[in-house]
């Protein structure tokens, strides 16, 4: 055992000084023993967003968390390192934060799935699951739903790593109930920066565990995570309520999310045109009678729709459609425009799903994704959606925009998501997502450049008038990254000093620079 271990780092030594020499080539495959490094593979310089195309000098396939550790500490021992690592999970990042240039890029998913369901035993336990970092959200449905389980907090697409969206948030309709999946979390292995093979929690090397949590792949890589559990329901009533009016539109979301113990899942979107309205009923199998009247090009017409959803648990005592009713009553939709339609739980949370086998067979999967998500104060929503309507044509947008509440007391504030800095009396902030395609055959390299550009100014005069921040975003420098991160940089800055002091991990977000090559973005 310790020659296999010595002949590893000699190895990965030897890869170090091929990836720091000016004179870098690559074999292939790489012969490092059990690290199973290999040469570069187009996907590793790819994304969901197809806009950034960094590639890296090799590729870790790791059979074990062991080669993750053996990775990181092996090149964390040499002050001379250059290189650096990236964990890519799915592939759903937008503008190349999971990349790698030049570096070694972490492909999570092919460590071998590990999975524990624990169900509570009396009315004090709680169920979890034990999870490893690459599997995908879609697994750990599948699993638990056998217990008759089911996570509390999702994402829209459940085809995200685990590891993926707990370095970033994970945030969907649920979250104004149960937080973001972040706060769904009771304990962490991690490989720090520093290669360490660390557990933590609130309670035990709590500072690691608040780091990585929304923390960008910035101080270690998820390896295993113990995820709360709920009773999963057998079903979901799912309406639709449409709006022309977004004060009576954002009043109605409000009042839904004031409501936890009767409504489950809040979101909604603003309707621009027809293949917005269409494109987004393509999961929702009811019959949706909204035949809007969108005006003209000089002068358009957009409405609203909330989506919410209520839990079916099939209980004898308790009538859904009842619940509905009294929930609705409270709304103010336009006349006649509500809609409901009961679909099973593991349907529900597939719904994007169906949108997305829709757009491959259109051929409009594998385009350009130029999105934009931001968390957005209470204080700031109308003005907001007043800048983002007036920088955009009806006409000519391709996607959906998102918009929906959520409660700032369900996040964690030890943990390393960015939230807009407001008053502590204004609970309710806004998540809004511009969701837009940019198909390759219609919007050539100066159109996508012309997109990204106007929805940087976009983004940059959203944060500065109106306290807007980032999610899943990329920031053009590391200045901006201060900017983004505002009074919380230093502890920011200072955890990544303490658990990944090369700054190794994480090249693609472009917050740091590692010291060897440059300037970091501390100094």
């Amino acid at each position: 055992m310790e020659f296999i271990f010595l002949c590893s780092r000699v190895n990965a030594l030897i890869l170090l000084l091929t990836l720091c020499s000016p004179y870098k080539f690559i074999q292939s495959p790489m012969d490092f023993g059990p690290l199973n490094l290999l040469q570069t593979t187009h996907e590793a310089s790819l994304d969901f967003g197809r806009i950034v195309f960094n590639t890296p000098s090799a590729v870790l396939k790791p059979r074990s968390k062991t080669d993750i550790a053996l990775l990181l500490s092996s090149l964390s021992a040499s002050s001379l390192s250059r290189v650096t690592v990236s964990a890519r999970g799915a592939g759903h990042s937008i503008h190349g934060q999971a990349q790698a240039l030049d570096g070694i890029v972490v492909e999570m998913e092919s460590l071998p799935v590990e999975m524990e369901i624990h169900k509570r035993k009396g009315e004090d336990g709680i169920s979890f699951v034990d999870v490893s970092g690459g599997a995908l959200w879609i697994e750990v449905l599948k699993e638990s739903l056998k217990f008759g389980l089911a996570p509390r907090s999702w994402t829209d697409y459940l085809y995200l790593t685990v590891g993926g969206t707990l370095s970033n948030a994970g945030i969907s309709g649920q979250t104004f109930k149960f937080g973001p999946q972040i706060s769904n979390v009771l304990q962490l292995e991690i490989v720090t920066g520093q290669g360490e093979l660390v557990t933590c929690s609130r309670t035990e090397n709590s500072e690691l565990f608040y780091s990585v949590l929304g923390g960008l792949g910035q101080f270690g890589i998820i390896t295993k995570a113990r995820i709360l559990l709920q009773d999963a329901p057998e079903k979901v009533k799912w309406i639709r309520a449409f709006y022309d009016d977004f004060d009576t539109f954002t009043k109605d979301q409000e009042l839904l999310v004031s409501m936890p113990d009767l409504v489950d899942y809040v979101e909604g979107f603003i309707v621009l045109n027809e293949q917005s309205l269409h494109s987004s009923s393509v999961g929702f199998p009811g019959n949706v009678g909204f035949t809007p009247d969108f005006g003209t090009r000089e002068k358009p017409k957009v409405y609203y729709c909330i989506e919410f959803g209520v839990h079916d648990y099939q209980l004898e005592h308790m009538n859904i459609d009842e619940v509905v009713r009294d929930i609705s009553r409270q709304m103010s939709y336009m006349q006649s425009q509500l809609y409901s339609v009961d679909v099973s739980y593991f349907d529900f949370l597939e719904r994007v799903r169906m949108e997305e086998l829709s757009l491959r067979r259109q051929g409009l999967w594998d385009v350009h994704h130029p999105w934009l998500n931001m968390f957005v104060p209470k204080s700031g929503i109308v003005e907001f959606k007043d800048l983002l309507t007036e920088s955009i044509s009806p006409d000519d947008f391709m996607g959906l925009i998102l918009i929906y509440p959520l409660l700032r007391d369900k996040w964690d504030g030890n943990m390393s998501a960015v939230l807009p800095e407001v008053g502590s009396t204004d609970q309710v902030m806004y998540v809004v997502g511009v969701l837009q395609s940019a198909n390759p055959d219609t919007c050539n390299h100066r159109c996508l450049h012309d997109l990204l550009q106007h929805q940087c100014s976009f983004a940059q005069t959203a944060h500065d008038q109106i306290g807007a921040k980032q999610y899943l975003g990329h920031q053009p420098s590391p200045l901006h990254w201060r900017s983004h991160f505002g009074r919380r940089w230093d502890q920011f800055a200072r955890r990544k000093s303490q658990f990944d002091p090369n700054y190794i991990l994480g090249p693609g977000q472009g917050i740091f620079t590692n010291p060897h090559s440059a300037s970091s973005a501390l100094r």
